[in-house]
């Protein structure tokens, strides 16, 4: 994901689209002939408004069937190399598909801005890019993103769906989870809304730099503490939110209600609409008032953690 500041005045911008299943070892391959950033988009997003930028689950791929990929390089990058490699990785790509261009300095930023309005979750919850001051307001949570750090800023269905659940949750005081924090949207929202103490995690290293960068930039660092899978503190909580996909949340079920309070709430989303059913049937072992919210193709499931059930956290 993009990194700034750029060391050089000038770059080239890469563009090529590509299958989902493609995207791990074209991105590595990418970095290891020296991409600066790496940017991930829906390629069927509607282009009149904004596309959505990744968000990764943890230890997944991404969370569309086609991607249109951007990496930036430095301006005197070999643009022929660059080809051969991706000719060797994907031998059946049409090189017309694969376009450059040169982007000044000031330009990378500018993508990401016009990219990444003001928007709102919600009652009160609102996401702002770091560049706009949000206005004074006593009824209004604001949260300041960088997009050049950012891996989600709210654009995809289910993150807005988790940002609207937490928005409406009375979490004063609360001791709170997001798993697979990603950017830290999610997290910063919690402590912004009034957590006392909220874990991420993550197990992308980027994704952690990632969320302390946006919690300081929004004064909760001290309420935030970030952690690759099994390093956190494992002590029950209040709260539990996870946008993740639908395979890893099958699998944590068992650790989520481990992790859970007796009547602690939690919201999953990353999940597709259909995939719900398996995964109702599998949380309600553990949880009560199973809910399903939708938005566009993806669905949230909400639920309480029952207070009268085994904690078998040896269930896969």
């Amino acid at each position: 994901m993009p990194h700034s500041p750029f060391p050089t005045p000038g770059f080239i911008e890469l563009s090529l689209s590509l299958r989902a299943d493609q995207q791990e070892s074209v991105e590595a391959a990418l970095e290891d002939v020296g991409a600066l950033a790496v940017t991930l988009l829906d390629a069927d997003a509607d282009t009149s408004n904004e596309q959505a930028i990744l968000e990764p689950g943890v230890g997944e791929t991404p969370l569309w069937s086609q991607i249109v990929l951007t990496a930036l390089f430095e301006a005197d990058t070999d643009r022929s190399g660059l080809l051969l490699v991706l000719a060797e990785l994907l031998p059946d790509l049409d090189p017309a598909q694969i376009t450059f261009r040169e982007v000044a300095d000031q330009d990378w930023t500018r993508v990401w801005m016009d990219q990444f309005k003001p928007m709102q979750f919600g009652r009160r919850l609102w996401v702002y890019p770091w560049n706009i001051e949000p206005p004074q307001s006593a009824d209004n949570v604001f949260i300041r993103l960088d997009p050049g750090l950012a891996f989600g800023t709210g654009t995809h269905p289910t993150t807005a769906l988790c940002l609207e659940w937490l928005d409406r949750m009375d979490l004063a005081g609360k001791f709170i989870i997001d798993y697979g924090c990603g950017s830290g949207i999610l997290a910063i929202a919690a402590a912004l809304l009034g957590a006392s103490q909220v874990q991420g995690v993550d197990n992308d290293p980027q994704a952690i730099e990632s969320s302390l960068s946006n919690a300081m930039r929004n004064g909760v660092a001290e309420r935030i503490s970030l952690h690759l899978p099994g390093a956190e503190d494992p002590a029950p909580v209040d709260l539990l939110v996870a946008n993740i996909l639908a395979g890893p949340l099958h699998t944590l079920a068992p650790v989520f209600a481990a992790r859970l309070k007796p009547g602690g709430r939690m919201a999953l989303s990353g999940i597709l609409h259909g995939q719900h059913v398996e995964l109702l049937e599998r949380y309600a072992e553990w949880f009560d008032d199973l809910v399903v919210s939708q938005r566009d193709d993806w669905v949230r499931i909400e639920g309480i953690r029952a207070g009268n059930r085994e904690w078998r956290v040896g269930n896969s």
